[in-house]
């Protein structure tokens, strides 16, 4: 459970608009921010997967480009805020590249569970808490005042699509 501050809560409310966004892409729906320390956007993602690549998740892409834009000081007071907790492989790329705080809206637990009641396919990567992953991070999360909104999102593209996760 996570206490934002209003600043935080938008930032917040725009990665459930990414989210959406990929949604109307055709993606699976996720969407990130990327905030510095003094609370300036730096950088925004949605999930875009459905290019082939389901690597392209918007928390590695703004990994990537974190590393490639700012300092490591820079890079470790930045926070990022995102619709669901990152997988593994985001929460390695988040740790490698020294990356600060992350903030999300719906757990991995969370989202595991809507998943099974849609009968959506099994993921080919465990779902591992962010903290089992890189054990030193900030991780707050979730927030309940959105997750409704992002469980929408979620039943809209997996409810019967069998879509993938």
């Amino acid at each position: 459970m996570s206490t934002v501050s209003n600043h935080e809560f938008e930032c917040l409310r725009r990665c459930a608009e990414l989210a959406e966004d990929a949604l109307r892409a055709g993606d699976e729906p996720f969407g990130s921010v990327l905030v510095a320390a003094d609370g300036t956007v730096l950088a925004e993602e949605r999930n875009r997967v459905s290019s082939g690549d389901d690597t392209r998740h918007p928390e590695f892409a703004l990994a990537r480009w974190s590393a490639e834009h700012l300092t490591r000081p820079q890079r470790a007071a930045a926070t990022v805020f995102t619709s669901g907790e990152h997988c593994p492989m985001c929460a390695a790329a988040h740790g490698w590249a020294g990356l600060g705080r992350i903030v999300y809206i719906v757990s991995s637990e969370q989202l595991g569970e809507w998943l099974d009641e849609l009968g959506a396919p099994v993921a080919p990567v465990a779902a591992l808490p962010i903290g089992e992953v890189v054990p030193a991070l900030r991780v707050e999360g979730p927030v309940p005042e959105l997750v409704d909104r992002v469980r929408e999102l979620h039943v809209r593209y997996h409810g019967g699509t069998g879509g993938l996760r």
